[in-house]
């Protein structure tokens, strides 16, 4: 099987409630759409960018294995947004569920449609910050960094930032 790291994201919580919810169930489609997770990170917030006056985004990364290539990994995690309702609008419009194909197995892939490493990622502390939760020693396929190097350097998002539990005083 190969190891597939997956950033999911989003700012609009659609008909889920919450954030998190939605992020929940977007990690329970993963698994049944053949990206089984074998691990996740906490949820981190960041102001929406370009426009701070838009709703904030939660992000978090999972760490999957899957018997699809690359390709096809891209396609479910496109109708998996589907589902969710999103829709592309412009671009950096607020979104109900944003999944991007991070790494597949290390490859370094350059066609249409589809880039890897994601060729932003490594810029982003609302990826790597996550990433480095759950995979602190996973290294850039070509930058050859790891995701903890990654993260202290990041210059997109600096505002990311894990999101502490609630305490449920009372239950």
């Amino acid at each position: 099987m190969a190891k597939a790291v997956v950033a999911l994201g989003s700012n609009l919580p659609g008909r889920f409630g919450s954030i998190d919810a939605l992020l929940d169930a977007a990690l329970d489609a993963l698994g049944a759409a053949g990206l089984e997770v074998a691990k996740a990170s906490s949820s981190w917030a960041s102001a929406a960018w370009p426009d701070a006056s838009a709703p904030e985004f939660r992000n978090r990364v999972a760490l999957v294995a899957t018997d699809l290539d690359a390709g096809a990994a891209l396609a479910v995690l496109l109708e998996i947004e589907r589902r969710f309702g999103r829709e592309r609008t412009e671009l950096n419009a607020p979104r109900t569920l944003d999944l991007d194909l991070i790494d597949h197995d290390g490859r370094v892939l350059a066609g249409p449609g589809l880039i890897l490493p994601h060729p932003r990622a490594h810029e982003r502390l609302f990826v790597m910050g996550p990433l480095a939760e759950i995979a602190p020693a996973w290294r850039h396929p070509v930058l050859a960094r790891t995701a903890a190097t990654l993260a202290a350097e990041a210059e997109v998002g600096c505002d990311a930032r894990p999101v502490l539990p609630r305490c449920n005083i009372g239950r």
